[in-house]
Parts: C-alpha cells; sequence; structure tokens
C-alpha cells in the first residue's frame, strides 16, 4: 500500500499512483538536474583532486581591437594606431590605452601576452580554437567537435562545493555554442544563468520552481521521496532508479537550498561595491561571478558584448571599453582586499583581434595573426609583458604562442594534469592541450 503522503491528487483530481509519480513526479522535482548530478558523478575521474583554485573569465565575443587596448602602436601612421593613447600603469614599462584608466591601478596584478596566434579569420572557426584549442568547426560545418576549456575544468575538477554548479556563463552562452562539453556528456555543460545581473528584479530563471511550486511544496515532496525511496525495489528491481534520492535531493537544494540561492544574490552585496564594479552587465555579471567562485564554482564565464567592430570602430568601443575596465579593475581589487586573488584566475580574450590597418568605413576588420589575452592573479605573476607584435601590429615579432599554450597555462594554474586524454566520440583518447605548453614567463 501506497503510504498517506504519496495518496495525492494530479491536477485532474486523479489519484498518483507510483507510475504516476515517476511520470509527473520527477519531472516536477527538476530530474533534468538530478540527471546532470548523476551523470557527473558517474562520470568522475578516478585520483581527482579537489579545486582548490577558480578561473573567471571576460569573452570577448566578435574579436576586440588589440590596438586600441592592450597593444597600442603610438608610433604607426594614424591608419594604423587609432585616435587612444597609451598611458603607464602601475607596473613599470607597460602601458594601455587611455580608456582603461581603472586598470593601469591593477596592472602589477595582470600580465598582457601580445603574441598569441592561430590560422583562421573566420569566427566560428576561430572560436572554437580558442575555447578548445583546437580547429574543428568549418562554414559548412558549425557544430562543436571538442569539449571548451570550461567543460574539461568542470569534468577534471569539479566545484569546491558540492552544491554549486562547478561550470557557469553569465548571462548565457555564447552563441556559436563552443562553451559546451560535446563528447565528455551533458553533466558537463556550463550552468546558464539565463538572465542580466544589471536588471531590475535580476533573478535566475534555472533556480526558479516550476509554476505551481512553492517552497513549501518542495519541502513536502522531499517527506514524498524518503517515503517512496521504501519503495524503490518493488517499482524498480532492475536497480535503474538507484541513487534516485541521493541526487534528486541535491538537485532540489540547487533549487530550494540557501547557499545556490544566496550564492546568486547579488542584491546582498552593497550599493558602495556594486557601483564600483559599474552598475551595467559587465559589472554586475563580475561582481556575481566573484560570489560564485566563492561559494565555490570553479569556472564562470561573463559573456560580454559583440566586439566584431568592422563599421565605425571607435564610437562603438566607447560603448564597451569603459564598462569592461570598471569590471576587471573592481573585480581585481575586491578579490585582492578579500584575499582571494592569488586562487582566482582572470581570463580575458576573444577569437582573434583586428586589423592593423583601419578599414575604409572606420573600422578593424578579423585579424588572427598576432593579438592579445590578458591574464592575471591565480598566483600568476603579475606586470608582464610576454611576446610582442611588430611595429605596425601584423605579425607576431618574438616569442609566438598559441591557444593550446594559453589553456596549458590556465590548467596548470587549476591543478589539472597537462596529460590528461578524454576518449572523444569515437572512443580515441584525446588530449585536452594537445602541443600546448605553459607559459613559463608567467607561472
Amino acid at each position: 500500500m501506497l503510504g498517506n503522503s504519496l495518496r495525492r491528487r494530479d491536477r485532474h483530481g486523479n489519484p498518483i499512483s507510483r507510475r504516476n509519480f515517476l511520470e509527473l513526479g520527477a519531472p516536477l522535482l527538476g530530474l533534468g538536474l538530478a540527471d546532470m548530478l548523476r551523470l557527473r558523478a558517474e562520470a568522475s575521474e578516478s585520483g581527482r583532486t579537489t579545486p582548490r583554485k577558480s578561473l573567471i573569465v571576460f569573452w570577448t565575443h566578435g574579436g576586440m581591437s588589440q590596438q586600441d587596448t592592450y597593444d597600442m602602436k603610438p608610433d604607426a601612421p594614424p591608419e594604423y594606431r587609432g585616435p587612444y593613447r597609451p598611458v603607464a600603469t602601475s607596473a613599470p614599462g607597460v602601458h594601455i590605452t587611455e580608456r582603461f584608466p581603472q586598470q593601469t591601478r591593477v596592472m602589477h596584478h595582470l600580465s598582457v601576452v601580445r603574441s598569441v596566434h592561430h590560422g583562421n579569420g573566420i569566427h566560428a572557426p576561430s572560436a572554437h580554437w580558442m575555447q578548445t584549442g583546437y580547429f574543428g568547426p568549418t562554414l559548412a560545418r558549425n557544430a562543436p567537435q571538442k569539449p571548451s576549456f570550461g567543460s574539461v575544468i568542470s569534468r577534471s575538477l569539479g566545484s569546491r562545493s558540492p552544491e554549486m554548479p562547478p561550470y557557469v556563463t553569465i548571462p548565457k552562452s555564447e552563441a556559436f555554442g563552443y562553451q559546451g562539453s560535446v563528447y565528455l556528456g551533458k553533466a558537463y555543460n556550463p550552468f546558464e544563468v539565463g538572465a542580466d545581473p544589471n536588471a531590475d528584479g535580476f533573478v535566475v530563471p534555472n533556480l526558479a520552481l516550476p509554476e505551481g511550486l512553492s517552497l513549501d511544496n518542495v519541502q513536502d515532496r522531499r517527506e514524498l521521496l524518503k517515503r517512496f525511496d521504501t519503495l524503490r525495489q518493488d517499482i524498480d528491481a532492475t536497480g535503474g532508479l538507484s541513487g534516485l534520492s541521493g541526487f534528486k535531493g541535491q538537485a532540489l537544494e540547487m533549487v530550494s537550498g540557501d547557499r545556490v540561492r544566496d550564492a546568486f544574490d547579488i542584491s546582498a552585496e552593497s550599493p558602495q561595491l556594486r557601483d564600483r564594479y559599474g552598475r551595467h552587465q559587465y559589472g554586475q555579471s563580475a561582481l556575481l561571478a566573484r560570489r560564485l567562485v566563492e561559494a565555490g564554482s570553479t569556472c564562470v564565464t561573463v559573456n560580454t558584448g559583440y566586439w566584431d567592430h568592422h563599421d565605425n570602430i571607435h564610437p562603438n568601443l566607447e560603448k564597451h571599453l569603459p564598462p569592461l575596465d570598471a569590471a576587471i579593475a573592481a573585480l581585481v581589487e575586491d578579490l585582492e582586499t578579500r584575499g582571494m586573488l592569488d586562487d582566482v584566475l582572470i581570463y580575458c580574450a576573444g577569437e582573434f583581434g583586428r586589423t592593423p590597418l583601419i578599414n575604409g568605413h572606420a573600422g578593424r576588420d578579423h585579424w588572427p595573426n598576432c593579438f592579445s589575452v590578458l591574464l592575471g592573479g591565480g598566483g600568476l605573476k603579475g606586470g608582464q609583458l610576454v611576446g610582442a607584435s611588430e611595429p605596425r601590429g601584423g605579425d607576431v615579432k618574438n616569442r609566438p604562442t598559441t591557444p593550446q599554450d594559453v589553456l596549458a597555462t590556465i590548467y596548470r594554474v587549476l591543478g589539472i594534469p597537462l596529460t590528461l586524454h578524454f576518449p572523444d566520440s569515437s572512443g580515441r583518447p584525446t588530449s585536452i592541450v594537445g602541443a600546448g605548453k605553459p607559459i613559463g614567463e608567467l607561472i
């Protein structure tokens, strides 16, 4: 006989049987989330270490101009250098754009690699290259071929707190779809916030209860699960429901528990700190990222605005550079104040840079031959310039660096073995970094 707690009726007034519970109750309790937790546990690597460090990424979708930001060319002709001038920073010998005045205060904590390059000038293949370490998609086949570095981190390390999602994208994953897990399994896809943290009344849709459920309902269903657990052998003699209540409990805890909800509650921060980060999507996303890694997430990617400025690049950059500047600088200072800077790696990059020569539409086009990425915190050396571009920024002058080298540096900082391989979709062991080597000047 079913216990009293199982003698429920559905919305049509019919009694809920054991079978009904499996068909109706499980989805109401967030089975997809529970499945993700279960799959993550089943795929855990033997010897996995508990992560101590975390990563916060600023992804500049579309490609940020290095000549207007971190690799200024003040001696080049105007059609190359653009209107911005370089300014000195807190790191001796390091100059960056005048449109990053707040970052000038913290550049002794940050380093710029000015010699990153790869061989493709199309958005999709380049985004795949930078986010997975591998060339893959073409114009005829845009589907992701390899897992993103965020998914590799999620699979390799998990989170530092069992309730927290290890890998999060804010406000959502980028449009090309290359921030996912591919053959690592859906359990290692990012948890998408799904909303702008700067919006009034910001809530996380993916943590909202289904319509018609309240926290009281969920608490009642917890009790229902406990009673249902005693019937498991009768209902599922094959063991197909093994672990349901445990992983269901974790899913319920994410949806209704205090830890995860508190981590996403950006309104708990002081108005003064929120102002320092900036009352815009960039700033509030960075602040939310700090809250998430502080609570136990391991990799948080902030997907910023669209930087593909083929026309009128400098008026467009005026919309992006100040908020990005405030977000990065405030994050560095906030992490330092909290004693977290050595444990949180900061990374800013896009799929490529922009052409040295400004085109006839006052814009810059795609340029993979040589561009810059920003790295800092995480115990890396700050105030460093690694590599250099030629006088007009066309090609690498010295110390060429590949996307795999950048990812190898990130993995090394996080404590992920560079010898790690995962079976791809054909079952062949595939390296997470290929021939990539950590950037020694920063380690």
